[in-house]
């Protein structure tokens, strides 16, 4: 696991088994380009839904660039434009994005290749909200984004378990940090503009069992709640500090 641009092969070793996805940082976008297009499911503000995807696309805002009139949608196509990925599933933050966190999970199934869930997050949460607050305008952008890919495939109703899981474990990372919402002042769950991506690779076949299910009791359920908690709360801790060293500047 590491946080920040991962580090180069030095040898080329890997060059017979290249990585599946290939995370990019840089001025105000974090790209993850995967090796073959895979089948990803969201919310994201473009791109999301059911689709087949070959980036996903982290794009940094500040405040201001959200603010009405602006479209939101129309801003990210826009960049998306830009960056030459108009059909790139997009998330937005306002978290500077060298703070991004990348972790894995893996767990030996006696095959070649482990299984395995590898997850990029983004956490800010000076949008912090418990689920079931009052609806209403966000004083600050803060927002939580993450995406999982998965090293096998899942069917669709799978896809959407793994969506949920995922929501939970963020939920739980969240939850044990005693973050206030915004709103209530309660426990937050996450924030107000929090996005889910799952990732996973296009069905070259019929599934097994094994590829229809994604809950708690199964081993792809296991990586993603694994990968998908430590991610967030690594990212949630670092949060924490960098706003507990903003406050001792600020009394200094």
């Amino acid at each position: 696991m590491s946080a920040g641009p991962p580090t180069p092969a030095g040898d080329g070793s890997r060059e017979e088994t290249p990585e599946p996805m290939r995370v990019e940082l840089g001025a105000r976008i974090l790209r993850v380009r995967f090796a073959a297009p895979q089948r990803v499911v969201s919310w994201a503000i473009s791109g999301g839904g059911a689709r087949r995807a070959s980036e996903v696309i982290w794009l940094e805002v500040d405040d201001h660039e959200l603010r009405p009139p602006v479209d939101a949608r129309s801003y990210v196509r826009a960049r998306l434009q830009q960056a030459g990925a108009p059909h790139a599933v997009a998330l937005l933050t306002s978290r500077r994005l060298h703070a991004y966190v990348d972790h894995r999970v893996e767990h030996d199934l006696g095959a070649e290749r482990p299984l395995s869930a590898r997850c990029i997050a983004t956490v800010g949460l000076g949008n912090a909200l418990r689920a079931g607050d009052l609806p209403g305008p966000s004083a600050r952008i803060g927002t939580i984004n993450v995406l999982c890919a998965l090293s096998s495939p899942l069917a669709p109703e799978a896809m959407l378990e793994a969506l949920a899981l995922a929501a939970e474990a963020r939920t739980l990372a969240v939850r044990e940090a005693t973050v206030p919402s915004r709103r209530s002042g309660l426990p937050a769950s996450g924030t107000g503009t929090d996005c889910i991506a799952i990732a996973a690779p296009a069905l070259a076949a019929p599934l097994g069992r094994a590829g229809r299910y994604a809950g708690k009791h199964t081993a792809v359920g296991h990586v993603i709640g694994a990968a998908v908690e430590s991610a967030v709360r690594r990212g949630v801790e670092q949060w924490l500090l960098e706003r507990a060293g903003s406050k001792q500047e600020g009394r200094s």
